[in-house]
């Protein structure tokens, strides 16, 4: 299986399988002097590891990181950095009635129909479990941002679940790591409660739409055409397992704008650099960074593994039903926030790193 990597100069490789003996992530590009270890890259992950509460998977993975190469004493050393995460509470058995069996929504048929082959044991490589390495990886990157331009804040928020959308008008950034959902609206969170605890006895699950904004951004990171710095995010956030739309700013909700009420005005301010009238653009134009909020937001469809009985196929094409045991999400969106925040870490970093070797100090001065 090829394209197991992305980036260009900060470059992650990541590998294994949901009940394999590890997973982990490969890193090249990461800079010298970055100060790293095991455990700042545990804090991300900590954020992200099921178990937590009864609206994640109750599987139990400590999720503890192994850095096996590219840090001494403290510091990485400009070469590669290798991190391990090793699987400790794999149930395969629970799948063992749907080894012959295609679930719907899954990449079961999918994988089976490109390889010929597949691991049936939790989804193998199609596992939303291989997003542990990326969240591994993205702390990494937080810590390199951190040395390289410490003005950089990446944060992400669940904004809907199901039909259910967070108010806006309530907004409080404080309220994110106060509830399950990571979500900015204390009232949003008492009422998804409700609603997923109702779909979770059920034995349903449902999908839900996460905001990742990165704050401090310098103007200038991304470049046009083909090196736009919002084609790599759409890219980055479409990988992750359960994503089905992306969105830059006011996204798909542009198209009802008039070019009037779109255009982000443009002012001097007080500091001697611009000033934007709203950021409808969400913080990126003509693929290059303007300084202000990068935003981007994901949809994350229903966990596909569900108590409920749907109609399916064999291998061998014949028609069954399928009900899929084990432990599973009733909303992937919950844990798919800081999987986005690592994401939206790597490519920022990857754009600072390629705009700082070709650009420098060259850019356009204002005023």
């Amino acid at each position: 299986m090829s394209l197991n990597s992305f980036g260009h100069l900060f470059r992650v490789a990541t590998w294994g399988e949901s009940h394999g003996p590890a997973l982990g992530a490969t890193v090249d590009g990461v800079p010298p002097g970055v100060a790293v270890d095991a455990g700042m890259l545990q804090h991300w992950l900590d954020r992200r590891k099921p178990g937590q509460n009864r609206y994640t998977t109750q599987r139990q993975e400590p999720d503890q990181v192994e850095i096996l190469s590219g840090v001494f004493e403290g510091k990485t050393t400009g070469t590669s950095v290798q991190l391990m995460i090793r699987n400790t509470d794999q149930r395969s058995k629970d799948y063992s009635e749907i080894a012959e069996k295609f679930r719907p929504g899954h990449a079961d048929i999918t994988y089976w129909q490109k390889y010929g082959i597949r691991d049936y044991r939790g989804g193998g490589r199609s596992s939303a479990r291989e997003t542990a390495a990326r969240v591994a990886a993205g702390g990494l990157a937080r810590a390199a941002l951190d040395h390289l331009a410490p003005g950089i804040e990446i944060k992400g928020y669940m904004v809907q679940m199901g039909p259910h959308k967070m108010n806006r008008d309530r907004f409080d950034w404080d309220q994110i790591e106060q509830n399950p959902f990571w979500v900015p609206d204390a009232q949003a969170a008492g009422d998804w409660a409700d609603y997923l605890d109702a779909l979770r006895k059920s034995g349903n699950s449902v999908g839900a739409v996460v905001e990742v904004v990165a704050r401090g951004v310098p103007a200038g990171l991304g470049a046009p055409i083909y090196g736009k710095l919002d084609t790599d995010l759409a890219a980055a956030m479409m990988s992750i397992n359960a994503v089905k739309g992306v969105e830059i700013g006011e996204g798909m909700a542009a198209a009802e704008l008039t070019g009037e009420a779109n255009a982000d005005e443009i002012f001097m301010g007080n500091d001697g650099q611009p000033v934007y009238s709203s950021n409808h653009a969400g913080g990126i134009l003509g693929g290059i960074s303007t300084g202000q909020d990068v935003v981007v937001r994901f949809a994350v469809k229903p966990t596909s593994s569900i108590l409920k009985p749907r109609q399916t196929i064999t291998k061998s094409g014949e028609a069954t039903e399928i009900i899929t045991k084990g432990r599973h999400d009733p909303c992937v969106g919950i844990r798919a926030v800081p999987v986005g925040e690592a994401m939206m870490a790597c490519v920022i970093l990857d754009h600072l790193l390629l705009h700082r070797g070709q650009i420098g100090d060259a850019g356009g001065k204002i005023g």
